[in-house]
This record gives structure tokens, C-alpha cells and sequence, in this order.
């Protein structure tokens, strides 16, 4: 176990430092900055100034090579358009994002699981084909829209919950289940799947032949492998969900990542922008690597199929 988490780490360090590479180049492929700094109007002059006092006259190796650096002891810059700390701005909102990130996944594991394992335990009845339109339902209909119907029945009209904030746990009950809907059709699906094929093998028929209870059979010994994708699939959602809030928090005018993401965009802040890129995709492969140790603690067949 101890030589496949150590390749894992390995790789996982590699991707963090391509990923973190092509943000640097794409966000630089988005615009020039200097432009971008000076204005609308600026003088050539101006900008050539510009170029030179933030360094990017640079070649882009020597750039990257110096922001990487400074992102290693935690020095993101300074804001362009908050003229604040870049690295304490984007630690103020991280616990928002992170907060609603997990509640969302909480939320869909609670709704996916159940529904997964009854339309598995009742294939091509009612009960599956109700669990599959919940499942199309949730991802055919667009998170924005749905989260305004939520405003207006809730928020609106019954006043239970409101509207936009981020003060109390109330402000992220409907945040939570848009976002969690959204994701929970594929958790259900691929649970749905695994318990078909598990409930079909050899050694479930043996513990049912020896006298073993329908929940022991299904929580013991079905689900436990059925389990194995889902927890991937759940690492990847919940990166999806760091990653992609940034409508429903705009929607929703909670005080996270996502909101602040969309803000540096709009202003053209660059340090914030490739900030937030960056550390969230080192989050995303953080939980990816979680995902592949979770795995190979379930099923001992990974850790041999990779030779260790």
C-alpha cells in the first residue's frame, strides 16, 4: 500500500505542476495585461511602462518560473482591482465555497445512494424507471433555472429561506440542493449499475444460499463494491463542485470563490483570477489522489493490478 500511495504521489505532484503550467499560459493567451492594466486609451508608452514594471516583457518561462516561486512560499500578488493581499483575499472565501461544496455532495450522496440501490434491488419496475427520471429530470434541467424556481417558491412566496447572503446556514439550503441535484444523477446511475453486477455474482448468491438477511447481503456485501467507483466519481464531483459554483454563487450572491472568480474576470484582476485557477485545481487533484488511496483500500485488486 505504501509503494502504491507513493506513486500516486508522484503523479499526482507531476499533473499538479502541468496543470498549474497551463493555467499560467492560458490566462496569459486571454489577453495581454498590460493592456489590460492601463486601460482603454492607453498610451504605447504607457503600456511599455506597464510591461516593464510588472515584468512581463519577460520570456514566459522566466515568468512562470518566478510566479511559481512566490506561489510555493504564498505570495499570490496583489489584487489589481481589491488592492488587497491576493492569498488573504482568496482565504476569506475559500471556507464559503468549501462549506457549500461539501453540503452540495452530502446532499446528493443522501438523495443518490437510496435511490441507486432501489432501482437496483427493483430493476425495470416502477420504482426504477421513477429513479431514472428523477435522474434525467435533475440533469436535463439547468442549475440557474432551477435554483430561480427555488428563489421564487421558498424564498419569494413561502419567505421560508432567503434569498442571497452568506451570514447563516439557511443561506446555503438552496444553493445546497440545486447544486446537489445537479450532481446526483450520475452518483445514482453508476450506483444503480454497480448493484446490478454485484447482485448478480457468485458470492452474493453464496451468502444468500447460507442464510444471510437481504440487508446484510446488500449493505455488507453488495454495496462495499458497488462503492468502489463512486467514491471517484464522488472526489471528481466534489472538485467539479469547488470548481463550478461560480453561477449559483453569483446567483445565489454568496461570498466564495466562485463569486469572487467572477468578479476578477469581469474587472480583468489577473492575480486573483489565476490564483483561484490554480489552487483549485490543485484541490481537484488533491481529492482525485484521495480518490485513488480511498480505492485501493477498498479493493485490494487495484493496488495488485499496479504491481506493488
Amino acid at each position: 500500500m505504501l509503494i502504491y500511495a507513493l506513486k500516486r504521489l508522484g503523479l499526482a505532484v507531476l499533473v499538479a505542476v502541468v496543470v498549474s503550467a497551463l493555467a499560467f499560459l492560458l490566462l496569459r493567451a486571454s489577453g495581454d495585461v498590460a493592456i489590460a492594466l492601463a486601460g482603454e486609451g492607453a498610451r504605447s508608452e504607457d503600456i511599455e511602462n506597464i510591461r516593464r514594471i510588472y515584468g512581463l516583457d519577460r520570456p514566459l518561462v522566466v515568468q512562470y518560473l518566478d510566479w511559481a516561486a512566490k506561489m510555493a512560499r504564498g505570495d499570490f500578488g496583489t489584487s489589481l482591482f481589491f488592492k488587497t493581499d491576493v492569498h488573504a483575499l482568496v482565504l476569506d472565501k475559500l471556507p464559503t465555497t468549501a462549506l457549500l461544496a461539501l453540503f452540495s455532495l452530502i446532499f446528493a450522496l443522501a438523495v443518490s445512494l437510496p435511490l441507486g440501490i432501489l432501482a437496483a434491488l427493483y430493476p425495470n419496475s416502477w420504482i426504477d424507471r421513477l429513479c431514472l427520471a428523477l435522474a434525467v429530470i435533475g440533469q436535463a434541467l439547468p442549475s440557474f433555472f432551477f435554483a430561480l424556481i427555488l428563489m421564487i417558491v421558498f424564498a419569494v412566496m413561502l419567505r421560508w429561506l432567503p434569498v442571497s447572503g452568506s451570514d447563516s446556514w439557511a443561506h446555503f439550503v438552496l444553493p445546497t440542493v440545486v447544486l446537489g441535484y445537479y450532481i446526483a444523477p450520475a452518483i445514482m446511475r453508476l450506483v444503480r449499475a454497480g448493484m446490478i453486477e454485484v447482485l448478480a455474482s457468485d458470492y452474493v448468491r453464496t451468502a444468500r444460499a447460507k442464510g444471510l438477511s437481504s440487508s446484510s447481503v446488500v449493505l455488507k456485501h453488495a454495496l462495499r463494491n458497488a462503492l468502489v467507483p463512486v467514491v471517484a466519481l464522488a472526489a471528481v464531483q466534489l472538485g467539479f463542485l469547488l470548481g463550478g459554483s461560480v453561477v449559483i454563487e453569483t446567483v445565489f450572491a454568496l461570498d466564495g470563490l466562485g463569486y469572487l472568480a467572477y468578479q476578477s474576470i469581469t474587472h480583468k484582476d489577473l492575480p486573483v483570477t489565476q490564483a483561484i485557477v490554480t489552487l483549485l485545481s490543485l484541490i481537484y487533484v488533491g481529492l482525485t489522489l484521495a480518490a485513488d488511496l480511498a480505492n485501493a483500500w477498498l479493493d485490494p485488486r487495484i493496488r495488485v493490478g499496479s504491481g506493488t
